[in-house]
């Protein structure tokens, strides 16, 4: 866990863990007439302080999670799932999506635009998608493919954007099937459905649309990523969690978040994010973040391309008035 030293970013864990959870209260009562949460649990520190925040706000008799591992899951996700369901006392059940994904080719589909950049990639390869950091590519984020062969050899290739975009679609049932469980557990339980992203990734648009990105309540969308640890430490989530470096674990191969979206760890963007919102001078966010006041504005120039992108993920369906 890194600690932020930025000191707008520092909060009072108690009192904001109060904040929130009145809120959720009020919007399960309220707003959704609901009785409970179901989420799914993923091992990461973002859901698990979501699960934190649900027993403290509802009781853990009215909290229900999932585990949906996949063929590409890490085994850690899982261990680490479940000893946040033990932790807080949480219901849960696990769903393999693996077999599901199969059966509507998501794993079949992905590999055909893999082997468009790699024709001899079969079984036993494992991959990744990964963006050179704009603040090495001045201002652009250019995909590549990284694989790795069953003898352990390493490559890197660039996409086109019809492959790229396809192993991007193939890939985004993984969200889509998740978040369908989550809908019909929710029904069967009265439940809502309690979504986990944080505020870099709501601000950012690191979820998929009509998947990860759907959820009838939203806890933490207003906390920075560095905000997050200090509630989950102060709500007592597991040390192996705080310590856990963010992984989107969605590809075969590890995935960083830096690697995959952002420009920078997510300490360093949460200050320049924070900077961008509040107006503060690049020399400031330079001073706090080690990096040089043209490197800030490169960063704020992806963080503007990248709401332009969350716009449509954001978005209601339009409706076409009635003719009058």
């Amino acid at each position: 866990m890194t600690v932020p030293s930025f000191a707008p970013l520092m909060l009072d864990p108690a009192a904001e863990v109060e904040r929130i959870i009145g809120w959720m209260r009020e919007r399960l009562r309220l707003d959704l007439r609901k009785r409970g949460l179901v989420l799914g649990l993923s091992g990461g520190i973002d859901s698990s302080l979501c699960a934190a925040l649900a027993v403290r706000a509802l009781g853990a008799k009215n909290v229900f999670a999932l585990f949906m591992p996949e063929n590409d899951s890490d085994p850690e996700s899982l261990r680490l799932g479940r000893s946040v369901a033990q932790t807080f006392g949480i219901d849960s059940i696990l769903e393999d999506i693996g077999p599901s994904l199969a059966a509507m080719g998501c794993y079949e589909r992905r590999d055909a635009f893999i082997r468009e950049a790699v024709p001899e990639y079969r079984a036993g390869w494992a991959s990744k998608i990964v963006f050179d950091s704009t603040m090495t590519t001045g201002g652009y984020n250019i995909s590549s493919l990284v694989v790795r062969s069953p003898e352990g050899e390493m490559r890197k290739v660039r996409l086109s954007a019809s492959a790229y975009l396809g192993i991007v679609a193939a890939t985004n049932m993984k969200q889509r099937t998740r978040k369908q469980l989550e809908y019909y557990h929710a029904d069967r339980l009265n439940f809502a459905v309690l979504g986990t992203p944080n505020r870099l990734e709501y601000d950012q648009g690191f979820f998929v649309k009509n998947g990860d990105g759907a959820a009838d309540i939203k806890p933490i969308a207003h906390l920075y990523k560095s905000q997050v640890y200090q509630l989950a430490a102060h709500l007592g989530v597991p040390g192996e969690i705080l310590s856990r470096p963010p992984t989107t674990d969605t590809y075969s191969l590890p995935q960083t978040q830096e690697e995959f979206y952002f420009a920078l760890p997510y300490d360093k963007m949460d200050v320049c994010l924070y900077g961008l919102e509040n107006a503060l001078p690049p020399s400031e966010i330079a001073a706090a973040t080690d990096l040089k006041e043209t490197e800030v504005e490169l960063v704020w120039a992806d963080i503007a391309a990248k709401r332009k992108v969350a716009r449509y993920l954001h978005a209601a369906p339009f409706v076409m008035a009635a003719a009058t």
